[in-house]
């Protein structure tokens, strides 16, 4: 691929022999297209086929990935793409008010989660449902989110992850402030308790200027932030190739920071370039951007028709990529994991699903002065006259406002 580096525009007065060695600027954009998959530049370990790449830059960040190693992300990834499946159904019978799937991301998450120190801080946005399985997030905790009974229900502090951020790109904010504490506080360097963040957003959200903004402070401070774009092409309708002229990745390079793109369904790749940005937080090298390039298969939320901006052939295509099949077929090839393991991850995730069915059935729904009692820390005259307010209306119904 084509990069600015190598072409320069001629001088003033230079005549035809001077230009004609040069690509026109068209030509460069054209070979720097938002959507193209990176060519050389695209960080890949094991490819749609199931082949393990080696790799002298990042096999030394993938020492500790053995057998049972790459086992355990295989199931990581089914248990979550089966809670996935088992949520999506439960909205459409009225059992959540909303679900954002992650249907075909679940590499990009579990590798990226996996490379995660327990000290460390992650800020998700939305659909990091994979992101949070690995920070121990329980994935009943998720439900009340998407049933609006809650507004995220874990201890952010205790499991090193952000509430969820609805609002586009404001997580990236969040993220830089925090990133620039814990530079300011000392907490980089070379020992084992160096911190880093890890900041997800999408395609779409490097569109707003919260995400340039928290671009810009990262860098100038040295936060030890990564930013992790899962760049799944789709912001709702929107390609990719109508938010950016060039691929994600390199607009770091425009805030002093470097950017890698790895194929954002090879877990591998993505925990080695994870974990090697997150190294480099840590040391105190300041920022650096992932671009995951992925593809959401299914809706941007269940509110979503993908079938009325997309064709069905561009699906089919990236089906053939499926992160969980290549992860299938190289633990088959190698002789890593024999049939009685798929079949064992494949019952364990019915179960895992069964269990988070029957607990959103029985969810109770929370007094009505809860949404009161769970926002600030510390109650106030204003919030007070709020609550009386709005429970003497509720008390204005027959039935006291419980319908």
């Amino acid at each position: 691929m084509s990069s600015p580096e190598q072409w320069t525009r001629p001088e003033p007065g230079a005549g035809p022999a001077a230009t004609a060695a040069q690509p026109s600027p068209e030509q460069v954009i054209a070979g720097l297209r938002a959507t193209a998959e990176g060519g050389t530049e695209l960080t890949q370990l094991l490819t749609p086929e199931g082949e393990r790449l080696p790799s002298s830059r990042f096999d030394p960040y993938l020492d500790d990935v053995d057998d049972e190693a790459l086992r355990n992300l295989y199931r990581d990834m089914v248990l979550v793409r089966r809670a996935d499946r088992e949520s999506n159904a439960m909205q459409r019978q009225g059992q959540l008010g909303i679900w954002v799937p992650l249907l075909g991301q679940e590499a990009a998450q579990i590798g990226s989660g996996r490379a995660l120190k327990p000290q460390d801080m992650a800020f998700p946005s939305y659909r990091e449902h994979g992101v949070a399985y690995t920070r121990g997030v329980d994935f009943k905790e998720l439900l009340g989110i998407f049933r609006c009974t809650d507004q995220s229900a874990w201890d952010f502090a205790d499991r090193g992850l952000h509430p969820y951020t609805i609002v586009i790109g404001n997580q990236v904010l969040n993220a830089a402030g925090y990133a620039m504490g814990q530079r300011f506080e000392g907490k980089v360097g070379d020992d084992d308790t160096a911190e880093a963040t890890i900041c997800y957003f999408g395609d779409g959200a490097t569109s707003q200027g919260d995400v340039h903004e928290g671009f810009v402070w990262a860098s100038v401070y040295d936060a030890p932030l990564v930013f992790f774009c899962q760049n799944n092409q789709w912001a709702i309708s929107e390609p990719t190739e109508r938010q950016s002229r060039l691929p994600l990745y390199q607009r770091a390079r425009g805030y002093g920071f470097p950017g890698i793109r790895v194929d954002g369904n090879d877990v591998l790749g993505c925990l080695a370039v994870t974990r090697w940005a997150l190294d480099e937080c840590r040391r105190g090298n300041g920022p650096v951007l992932i671009e995951a390039f992925t593809y959401r298969m299914d809706a941007h939320t269940t509110t979503d028709d993908p079938t009325r901006y997309r064709l069905s052939d561009e699906l089919e295509v990236w089906k053939h990529k499926d992160p969980i099949e290549r992860v299938r077929v190289h633990l088959a090839r190698t002789g890593a994991a024999e049939q009685e393991f798929f079949d064992e991850v494949e019952a364990e995730a019915d179960r895992f699903a069964a269990e988070l069915r029957e607990y959103c059935f029985a969810m109770p729904d929370p007094p009505p002065e809860r949404i009161f009692s769970e926002v600030y820390a510390e109650p106030s005259p204003a919030l007070d006259a709020q609550r009386e307010e709005y429970l003497a209306y509720l008390g204005g119904f027959a039935d006291g406002g419980e319908r």
